[in-house]
């Protein structure tokens, strides 16, 4: 990943992996989309996400899986399969959908890689039963840590580990809201947000104070504000695209980003705090939110940024997000926000008529 500013460099996943394992630590690979990230550093395991990669062959992962399932978890077998995760110590495979359930299953079943694998049952709702549930899904995931590690955190090491995390989210929230007046264009700022996917709490925490306190000296940015929805921004060219037609990505409603922030808990037991902060998490169609959820969730959004429409940019084939699409597209058209749906291949790169079609919605809504 390329420098985001002059003083506030980036650094790429494969450097943060070797120096955290030059330290002694391990790495998990995590597929998408919740989890969670204190657990896994409480036994000194850095979690290093998974969303594809973009732009490879794929064809690897063909032997195991319909052509219709989605190139994230097609690219992510493929990855595996080619020695891309090797680096990996372990495997956490959510359950977020049925083409990522039937990959845990293939990987536990079939395949069997050299890492241990570990799947992840998320609740596909938001009632007391289902948040009992996940605690005791967290309790397991712990058990199963411990027994392979031969460490055994305890609830103080958690919720240390648990606050870091919180204060990292903190920050990731005010770049957020401060997103307009940061010294970031819009690939930029991206950089910056998706480096929550790997890097460590704490230097995430540098990087995000870093960059506000550049805020205080930049001038508004300018464009036509959008929101920007859908699981991942790949290509992330995505950003460059909007930027040349006049855009400005105000806020996000993306599995990888915008969904991801979690708010501290409450509670000082450590599981249910975990639970507490998936739980509270923005509307996500994944994990079960109702349709109405969602466009209550994106029209505030909306209202607070000034945002004058929604680019929805999908996986193909990612039926969670592309079955609520007609109905929650028509719901927001009728509050008055349009919304346009471009859908992509992560082994495509940015086509023209997707440009085409960002630059004639950027002028609809400007």
């Amino acid at each position: 990943m390329s420098e985001v500013t002059a003083t506030m460099p980036i650094p790429k996943r494969h450097e943060v992996i070797e120096a955290f394992k030059k330290k002694g630590g391990q790495v998990a690979a995590v597929l998408p989309i919740h989890y969670s990230r204190a657990l896994f550093r409480a036994f000194d395991i850095l979690p290093v996400e998974v969303w594809g990669p973009p732009l490879m062959d794929s064809t690897q992962a063909g032997a195991h899986l319909q052509p219709y399932v989605c190139s994230l978890v097609h690219n992510a077998l493929s990855f595996l399969k080619t020695g891309g995760l090797d680096v990996a110590d372990y495997l956490l495979v959510p359950h977020t959908c049925d083409s990522l359930q039937g990959l845990g299953s293939i990987l536990l079943d079939f395949i069997r890689p050299q890492q241990k694998v570990f799947p992840l049952y998320l609740p596909r709702g938001q009632r007391t039963e289902d948040r009992h549930y996940l605690i005791r899904e967290l309790r397991q995931l712990y058990e199963k840590l411990a027994q392979i590690t031969q460490k055994q955190p305890d609830h103080e090491a958690l919720l240390t580990r648990i606050r870091t995390e919180e204060q990292a989210d903190l920050l990731l929230a005010r770049l957020y809201e401060q997103r307009q007046q940061l010294s970031l264009n819009n690939l930029n700022f991206y950089h910056l947000i998706r480096s929550r996917e790997y890097l460590p709490a704490e230097d995430f925490i540098g990087l995000a104070q870093s960059a506000m306190k550049e805020a205080k000296v930049a001038e508004k940015s300018k464009g036509t504000p959008v929101l920007l929805s859908g699981i991942v921004p790949e290509p992330m060219d995505v950003f460059q695209a909007i930027e040349e037609a006049g855009g400005l990505v105000v806020a996000d409603d993306l599995a990888c980003c915008g969904r991801r922030l979690y708010p501290a808990g409450a509670s000082n037991d450590p599981f249910e705090r975990l639970a507490e902060r998936l739980m509270n998490s923005p509307p996500d169609p994944t994990r079960g939110h109702s349709i109405e959820q969602r466009e209550e969730h994106l029209l505030k959004t909306a209202e607070q940024t000034g945002a004058k429409g929604i680019i929805f940019y999908e996986v193909k084939f990612c039926e969670p997000e592309l079955f609520d699409l007609p109905d929650l597209r028509k719901r927001l058209k009728a509050a008055g926000l349009p919304s346009v749906t471009i859908e992509i291949d992560l082994n495509d790169p940015l086509s023209n008529q997707v440009v085409t079609r960002i630059s004639a919605f950027l002028e609809m809504v400007e």
